[in-house]
């Protein structure tokens, strides 16, 4: 990117340090800064927060499934308790902590990133973040409530849900619609914040990866959103008004349910992880002091991948009885998905080349990333083969493969991002011996945990299955070691999360050696007002 007038972002700093005060345009104090904030840095900060605290909670029923599949054999909960346990360990994951923990980190550095004030819709942004917290207490309120909470798989399949599902299911159509409705109004601050905020001189091929990968989600969430909520809208009619969209009795077909759900599923399967891309391309260029290889072929893969992927959504449902000219063109199209992201990972790869390389947490997360969100994409296209997946559907291979593309690849390129901006956003340095050792715990039993899911997989043990046959005991027991792993070393980030914010070594401006960017040229932390002098890009 370019260079920035230093003069004019000095000016700022100047600007905010002797005017905020003067004007009071600072923070509230107390419990209501939060309550009322429309700052971006307030909101992101909400944002991660809350992502994290679902994140450990989503953790704790992973710890629980785990631990009932320790052995064959009931060991803790029964099989209803344990269905409940899967479908609100996958809603969780997805829609309480992956999206909204990179809807907090656009949040944050968006506007630093494109030397903008503010987001552009703040007051949206503030009612986008308060509605999360009351869908997701919806939602999980239905563990407490008679009969059962919603115990169908995060899929929610009709006719499990509709005609089978308990009466729970009406608080969670609920929740699913808020959670939409949050979803959207983030996507439409992004696009308003990077199509009319930037700074002088920053054209659109300028732009950080970061923001383009947003840029194009956001367009992404507007598309689906609103299909998930007319899957749930007619799972709610067809239990209570008599329709028959997915009951056969009545006309319906159940199959179209997995049409409509998977047309929203496939491209929020990309909404997760095309974020990570954009971390994943900021944080490579610092830590190898090299340009970011081939930007404009980085910027059309995030989009030719954002197409494709509203045109694969049947290959989910290989085994549903599609015509053979169906499944063939939801064949190839799956495949052809892999050449975009075969890209970036050549650009990542001929980023490192040559490069002067240093190995600090950031970049570890983000080579694991690389290394096995590729693994994962491997495992993907042994799926997308269709007599190949009919021996793969519905078994740990497939929970294998999507939990590779998940948590080293969204989950990893998180946590890269928060060691990586989290100087910035503190003013402190987190401790790089703990760093690494939160990365080389997370890198071992996240490994422990979903490599030997393959092999159960093939070997035909089938998921979301509270019990098991013999021979599937021993790697089942070396996955939930390393889940347990996994799950505590969690807690080792939060501390070192907690003890930076609290104090530690002063972080410099630019924080790393030479990084590119906007954010590098404001205080470490921030004021309060980002640019309120735009900064000039040349």
């Amino acid at each position: 990117m370019g260079v920035t007038n230093i003069s004019d972002t000095h000016s700022t700093h100047g600007h905010d340090a002797g005017h905020e005060h003067a004007h009071d345009h600072g923070p509230a104090k107390g419990i209501l800064r939060w309550v009322f904030t429309t700052n971006h840095k307030d909101i992101g900060t909400m944002y991660l927060w809350f992502s994290f605290i679902m994140f450990l909670l989503g953790g704790c029923m992973a710890m629980l499934i785990r631990a009932e599949l320790f052995k064959p054999g009931e060991q803790l909960v029964n099989p209803e308790f344990f269905n409940q346990l899967t479908t609100m360990h996958g809603l969780i994951m997805v829609f309480g902590a992956v999206m909204p923990a990179f809807v907090g980190m656009a949040n944050w550095m968006i506007p630093m990133m494109i030397g903008a004030p503010d987001m552009a819709l703040p007051r949206l942004n503030n009612w986008s973040f308060w509605i999360l917290p009351i869908a997701f207490s919806i939602m999980i309120s239905t563990l407490f409530m008679e009969g059962s909470a919603p115990n169908f798989g995060w899929t929610f399949y009709a006719p499990l849900s509709t005609t089978f599902g308990p009466p729970s299911t009406d608080f969670f159509i609920f929740a699913v619609h808020l959670m939409g409705m949050s979803s959207i109004m983030g996507a439409i601050n992004v696009i308003a914040t990077i199509l009319n905020l930037r700074a002088p001189g920053m054209t659109l091929m300028k732009m950080p990866i970061f923001c383009w990968s947003w840029l194009i989600t956001a367009f992404l969430l507007i598309a689906v959103m609103p299909v998930l909520a007319g899957a749930v809208t007619m799972m709610l009619t067809d239990r209570h008004f008599g329709t028959s969209f997915f009951n056969a009795a009545g006309g319906g077909d159940p199959v179209m349910f997995q049409h409509v759900f998977w047309f929203f599923g496939h491209p929020e399967v990309y909404i997760m992880i095309l974020p990570a891309f954009g971390i994943v391309s900021q944080i490579l260029p610092t830590f190898t002091r090299k340009p970011l290889f081939g930007y404009a072929s980085m910027v059309y893969a995030i989009a030719s991948i954002a197409f494709l992927s509203f045109i694969v959504w049947a290959h989910h449902m290989f085994t549903t009885g599609m015509p053979l000219a169906a499944e063939l063109f939801f064949m190839y199209a799956t495949m052809l998905i892999a050449v975009p992201t075969g890209v970036k990972v050549f650009n990542w790869t001929a980023t490192m080349f040559k490069g002067s390389i240093s190995f600090e947490t950031p970049m570890l997360f983000t080579l694991a990333f690389i290394f096995l969100f590729t693994l994962g994409g491997f495992s993907g296209l042994m799926l997308s083969i269709v007599p190949a997946d009919y021996q793969y559907q519905d078994t740990y291979f497939v929970v294998a493969h999507f939990h590779y593309v998940l948590v080293p690849g969204a989950i990893f390129s998180l946590i890269a991002a928060t060691y990586y901006w989290l100087p910035k956003w503190t003013g402190h340095m987190y401790s790089e011996a703990l760093g690494k050792t939160h990365f080389w715990l997370s890198f071992i039993s996240v490994n422990l945990t979903f490599f030997p899911m393959h092999f159960i997989g093939l070997a035909g043990m089938p998921r979301r299955v509270p019990d098991y046959a013999l021979q599937f005991a021993e790697f089942n027991k070396m996955a939930s070691i390393g889940a347990f792993i996994f799950g505590a070393s969690q807690l080792l980030f939060l501390y070192i999360v907690i003890r930076t914010i609290r104090g530690g070594k002063k972080a410099t401006d630019q924080v790393w050696e030479n990084p590119e960017g906007l954010e590098w040229t404001l205080p470490s932390p921030p004021p309060y007002h980002s640019f309120t002098v735009p900064p000039h890009v040349k």
